[in-house]
């Protein structure tokens, strides 16, 4: 069973240049910080925000929201799956980026790998 099939849950936003994260339901027009006024990033639903005065913990968030990914993992099909992988450390961030320079593949697909070194699993639920 989905785990998010029962009920519309709240979205976390992040605004990275403030090292906020809020909750709230999806907006049409987006949602602005509170603190500065720019639009906020969606993070997903699985989102755990960095300490505020863990500036290394918001650059990996950075890097991995401006790649265009979410944390997100358990999908409404009804697959059960775990939260997929994202990197929390910058050590991670720079395996990532280094095999993505070596292999030219992109950095979003390196930054959902758990080891960027494997090839991608063909089994894997999209």
């Amino acid at each position: 069973m989905c785990h998010y099939a029962d009920k519309a849950y709240k979205l976390h936003y992040a605004c990275v240049p403030c090292r906020v994260a809020f909750k709230r339901h999806p907006g049409p027009g987006g949602h602005r910080c509170p603190r500065c006024a720019t639009p906020m990033s969606c993070a997903g639903r699985d989102f755990a925000a960095p300490r505020r005065r863990d500036v290394k913990a918001w650059s990996v968030v950075a890097a991995v929201l401006a790649a265009g990914l979410r944390y997100e993992g358990r999908e409404p099909c009804g697959c059960a799956r775990e939260p997929e992988f994202r990197p929390r450390t910058r050590a991670q961030l720079r395996a990532r980026r280094a095999a993505a320079a070596r292999g030219g593949t992109p950095l979003a697909e390196l930054l959902g790998r758990s080891d960027p070194e494997a090839p991608e699993d063909p089994a894997r639920c999209r």
